[in-house]
């Protein structure tokens, strides 16, 4: 999953003098993957103690948490000045010629402490940190909401794009950054009269609210079902279906089961009589009123929101800015590949018929209900498609390591930790190193699950990469005489991970994968990882090679910083290359490196789950569901969530809808990727286009790997994605991004993708 960073108007910047500082925190250990196999399946943990203790990422003014709040003061101070320089700069040309990037300095000079922040609450151990972080994050995040509605940024930055002697001062990259805030900026309302501003901010904290509540109750326990002991009988299961069994006869009362505990996920898988998997599956789907009722206010607010800016819908508020650009045209999308896909999920629906009249000795071919795709196709953890070695953290590593190294030039080399550097004894670090322009930027990993992290896996662009030898800080108003120590200590935060490249002085970015994997035993010995933690690691490795590569000169569109419903394409296509013979071949080591052939062989002949098709056209009625959810539709006073999902079952789905159910208050992505959801299914088509064109025959080609880099990662959020592609596909037909491309899209294959529903 990509954290969703701060993207508010303004986003993010940095600074520190170009100096050899390059490696003071960065002492790599060699340039041999081989040593990663030793950096991460070591049972100690690596630190420097040589070296004087520093701050959380090597930062001297982040030593304790009440640090913390020293630096949001300070951070806050220097946002204010320069906030206060960009409105002036409307008095003097040479000033108005700065503005876009004192915009994207302020940015960054803000989301630089809220990243941070946000890493660190969501990874700190300790109280008192987390506590601390949050106090800053909200502190600047308070002040950020007051900048997107600042009418003084706004009509600076307005006339410097109404002046096209201006407009052509700027380079591609200034002009599409100063574009991406004047666009954020309408997006908040910022023409709306003073008072439906304030309605404006009203609304976006009203939706907030909702959305933290539809949240909590989306992931809140449900009621039990009531399973009779006679409905187990004959369940196949020995294990713990055998002591429910025991348990029922005992006691001789029907059993409480409730959804998502291990007895439920038994029921679905082994239980031959439908009534106790019916019963499971409705008290795993229903809901109480009061939270239909929620997620109901959260559509109607959210499209009041949109009517206020003068949007048709929260749908085409959303998709103005992506590569979609219109719900219409998301919807041409999704409308191709439903019917691109539903033959092949009815002919794996026909396969789970045939299976279930053979259970029941039907002379009939039955109806495959919501409650029997578990029992007739139980789901399978992911395996590799061949025997390979135990996949250590070191050995996924180092085959990472080998990969990009075929792929880009780019090696991973692990790093020794200074004391204090990290926020626990699980983060390692590593740098990521360019053959020929040396040192990209810096990879931290959280991978092992404790108490208090947060769960699931994520990229956390903690600092993004933007250039800094043209900052003219020197133009910078003055801070108050007894401020001016706290501003030192926020430039000294700034001032730290630069490096000289033959295009400038770039900040160099430093992200964070945090993942909840299975600690090592505790009798020592390295973490073996299962392979759907190895395809984890790939992708979440995608969004970080991104991030390294994509250095851009502004870091409002450098790395991931680009439209959502693309900035999924890097992660995916990282899984792509788990299906290759030559990406698996290595994972050996030189005395048990496999040849190519032999896993070509093996790989030829391992099947897939014939039931992917039926989750794959679930995940396509998904995001139709999320766009009817977002249109205007939400605004009539008859809206009804659960007959709107009825009746999108009943005319597209593939099994009838079951009555009393309202699935829809589980699906929490509505609020994160409201209006969005289609993203992750059309990278996953473009992944799958790019992987089939340009990488099956030969993974590790390296021309090929140049081209990718330098046609997609390299740029960021910094060019029109479509042209990307077009260029890259050789497609012509997607440069404009209309109806026409994404009805295109819709039309290429997703069921190839190596594993569906990661974020």
């Amino acid at each position: 999953m990509l954290t969703q960073n701060v993207r508010l108007s303004l986003r993010r910047m940095q600074r520190v003098s170009p100096s050899s500082k390059r490696r003071s925190l960065a002492t790599s250990i060699n340039t041999n993957s081989n040593d990663l196999l030793s950096f991460f399946d070591h049972p100690y943990h690596r630190t420097s103690w040589s070296k004087s203790p520093t701050g959380l990422f090597g930062q001297p003014p982040l030593v304790s948490p009440s640090s913390f709040h020293n630096l949001s003061v300070a951070t806050l101070i220097r946002a204010q000045l320069l906030t206060e320089r960009i409105v002036r700069a409307r008095q003097s040309r040479n000033e108005l010629l700065r503005v876009v990037k004192n915009l994207d300095r302020l940015s960054d000079m803000l989301c630089s402490v809220i990243d941070l922040a946000e890493l660190v609450r969501n990874a700190h151990p300790d109280p008192e940190w987390v506590d601390s972080a949050n106090a800053a994050y909200e502190r600047l995040c308070e002040y950020m909401n007051v900048l997107n509605t600042h009418v003084g940024l706004y009509e600076t930055l307005r006339d410097v794009l109404s002046d096209p002697s201006i407009v052509r001062t700027l380079s591609h990259g200034a002009h599409q950054t100063a574009l991406t805030f004047w666009r954020d900026f309408e997006k908040s309302g910022i023409n709306l009269p003073p008072d439906q501003r304030e309605r404006f901010v009203s609304l976006s904290s009203e939706i907030l609210v909702l959305g933290r509540q539809f949240l909590n109750e989306a992931s809140s326990s449900r009621p039990p079902a009531a399973i009779k002991p006679s409905e187990l009988h004959g369940l196949k299961d020995f294990g713990l279906g055998s002591r429910l069994q025991m348990q029922s006869r005992f006691t001789q009362r029907d059993l409480l089961i409730y959804p998502g505990s291990l007895q439920a996920q038994m029921i679905m898988r082994y239980a031959p009589g439908e009534d106790p998997r019916r019963k499971v599956y409705i008290a795993a789907n229903s809901s109480a009123p009061e939270q239909i009722e929620v997620l109901e206010a959260l559509l109607r607010t959210r499209g009041q929101l949109a009517r206020l800016v003068g949007s048709d819908s929260f749908a085409h508020m959303a998709l103005g800015d992506k590569m979609a650009k219109s719900p219409e045209n998301v919807q041409q999308f999704l409308d191709t590949l439903l019917a691109h896909t539903r033959p092949h999920a009815q002919q794996a629906l026909q396969a789970l018929s045939l299976r279930k009249q053979a259970h029941l000795n039907s002379d009939v071919l039955p109806i495959i209900q919501a409650w029997d795709r578990d029992y007739y196709c139980p789901p399978e953890p992911p395996a590799p498609p061949i025997p390979l070695p135990p996949l250590t953290l070191g050995t996924v590593f180092q085959a990472l390591s080998r990969l990009f190294e075929s792929l880009y030039g780019v090696t991973l080399r692990p790093v020794e930790l200074v004391p204090g550097e990290a926020w626990h004894s699980d983060v390692k670090k590593l740098e990521v190193v360019d053959e020929t322009e040396g040192l990209l930027g810096w990879i931290y990993t959280d991978l092992f699950a404790r108490q208090n992290k947060s769960s699931g896996a994520a990229h956390y662009t903690v600092r993004c990469s933007r250039r800094t030898d043209d900052d003219d800080e020197g133009g910078d108003l003055l801070p108050a005489e007894n401020d001016r120590q706290l501003v030192e200590l926020s430039r000294d935060f700034e001032a730290r991970g630069r490096h000289r490249f033959p295009g400038g002085v770039f900040q160099l970015p430093v992200v964070v994968l945090l993942t909840e994997f299975s600690r090592p035993p505790t009798l020592g010995g390295p973490a073996v990882l299962e392979w759907h933690e190895v395809l984890t690691l790939f992708h979440e490795m995608g969004h970080a090679m991104h991030s390294m590569i994509g250095r851009t000169e502004y870091q409002n569109v450098s790395g991931t910083r680009c439209a959502t419903d693309f900035v999924e394409l890097p992660s995916i296509l990282m899984e792509h290359f788990l299906t290759s013979p030559h990406v698996l071949a290595l994972f050996g080591t030189s005395s048990t490196r496999t040849s190519a052939d032999a896993v070509a062989d093996a790989v030829a002949n391992h099947h897939e789950d014939p039931c992917r098709n039926i989750d794959t056209y679930g995940q396509i009625l998904l995001a139709v569901l999320d766009q009817t959810y977002h249109s205007h539709a939400a605004m009539e006073p008859s809206f009804d969530s659960t007959a709107a999902l009825a009746e999108l079952h009943d005319r597209r789905g593939l099994v009838p809808y079951v009555p009393g159910t309202s699935w829809q208050t589980q699906f929490g992505h509505l609020f994160g990727y409201g209006a969005m959801y289609y993203s992750y299914l059309f990278d996953r088509a473009i992944a799958a286009r790019v992987w089939r064109q340009l990488f099956v025959h030969d993974p590790l080609n390296r021309e090929t790997g140049e081209r990718y880099k330098r046609e997609i990662l390299r740029h960021g959020g910094g060019e029109d994605p479509w042209a990307m592609l077009a260029s890259l596909l050789g497609a012509p037909e997607l440069t404009g991004g209309d109806e026409r491309a994404m009805r295109e899209v819709g039309r290429w294959r997703i069921e190839e993708v190596a594993v569906p529903g990661r974020h």
